[in-house]
Formats: C-alpha cells, structure tokens, sequence
C-alpha cells in the first residue's frame, strides 16, 4: 500500500452530533444520580437535635453518589479520549455508542440501590454488574473502531491501541472480582467499588499520549517536527516487556 493512501482520510459520517449527543446525556446520568440524596424529614415537634443523626444516617446514599458521580466523569474522560482519535462513524458506531449512552443513563438505579441497601449482596452484584457491561461496551466501540482502522487513522500508533484496550478492560475484570468477593465479604467488595476509581484517575502510561503529537510510522518527517514542538525520542513510551 502506498504512503498516499495510507494518509488518505478517513470517510464516513461526522462524529460532532454524537459527541454532542453523547455529551448531553452524560450531563442527564451525572445529574440523575443526585435524586437519591433527599432531605430527612422531620416532624414539627421534633427536637432540633434529631436533624443530624438522620443526616448521618445518609452517609451510604452519600458515598454511593460521590462514587457514582466520579465513575461517569471517568467514562466520560474516556469517552472523550476515544473520539479524539476516531474520525469518522458510522451505523454500527452509533448503535454501540448509544449502548453505552443507555448504561450511563441506567447507573443511577444501582447507585440508589446501593446507597440504600449496601449490605445485600444483590446491591453489589447490580451495581457490578452494570459497570461490567458499561466497560465492556466501551472497549467493543473502541475495538470495532480501530479494527482494520475501520475508523481511525492509520497513523494511530498500535501501543496507543493495545494500552487503551487494556485499561478499558481492567475495570470490567475487576468489578466481576468485585462480585466474587461479596460471596465471602461484602465489605471488601465496597472497598474495591472504591479502589478503582482511584486507578482511572491517577496518571498511567497511556496519558503519555494524549499529551504529544502522533508519530507517522511512514513519515519521519514528523520525528524531527516533534523535537521542534519540544517532545524528544526519550519521551515516547517504550513498548511493554
């Protein structure tokens, strides 16, 4: 294949209505998840005192939110990420991205369940559960985007490719952990639900490449232009052993 064609662009349907789209709905999950948290109500007669141990009685509705809330600004990150490097869509395209869109919009229901019932097993086992498909879904929108470049450029590079594909499928792998912990503990299983949060946050190897330029694996051209910009050959993260 000649360099002309492996530079031709990508074609296809624009991506900006479903980011657009995607971005709404994001902002519909994220609100939705607040709904759980209602003010204790108390009777006139009560004594003023009584207000801050139903307050603290919230505390599980609470954390589940603030949890909640993190998990679908990291899907959203990812999200974001991903169509960085997708330029065009299609069909199948729209249809897994709105899978993923319906299990971000589901989320609030295992979040309230399990702010309100966090020591029954079947709480865990739903809020897991919907994360396992919802990360799952994702990596099945990036696989069929980049399979074949279907609908990246090929340009991309293939570390890029495989280190995305492993964080996508760290979550699901341990959420279904999480599920096989609640058979023996479950708080252990809600001190994972918090861990891993913690992993998507926190910078990994991959972040090395939303922060340069992508390198042309034909033209090297682009390698001296780099250095121009201030990113050196050091930079480039070295393939995994």
């Amino acid at each position: 294949m000649s360099e002309a064609s492996d530079k031709s662009p990508v074609t296809g349907l624009s991506t900006s209505r479903l980011v657009a789209f995607s971005d709404g709905v994001f902002a519909v999950a994220i609100t939705l998840l607040v709904l759980n948290l209602q003010i204790p109500q108390l009777a006139s007669s009560v004594a003023s005192g009584e207000l801050l141990p139903k307050l603290v009685a919230l505390w599980p509705k609470l954390l589940s939110y603030i949890m909640s809330f993190v998990i679908v600004g990291i899907y959203w990150v990812a999200h974001h990420n991903t169509f960085h490097y997708i330029k065009s869509s299609d069909r199948n395209l729209l249809w897994l991205n709105i899978l993923l869109l319906m299990c971000m919009v589901f989320l609030p229901f295992p979040t309230a369940l399990l702010g309100q019932y966090p020591e029954q097993r079947v709480s865990i086992i739903s809020y897991a559960g919907t994360l396992v498909i919802t990360g799952l879904v994702l990596q099945s929108l990036w696989w069929y985007a980049t399979s074949g470049y279907r609908l990246v450029d090929r340009e991309i590079d293939p570390r890029l490719v495989q280190r995305a594909t492993r964080r996508n499928l760290t979550a699901p792998l341990l959420y279904l952990l999480a599920i096989g912990i609640s058979l023996v503990s479950i708080p252990a299983s809600l001190v994972l639900f918090l861990l891993v949060p913690v992993y998507y946050i926190l910078p990994g190897r991959i972040d090395a490449h939303w922060s340069q330029r992508p390198t042309s694996r034909l033209d090297e051209a682009s390698c001296s232009a780099d250095d121009d910009a201030g990113f050196s050959s050091e930079e480039v993260p070295h393939e995994e052993q």
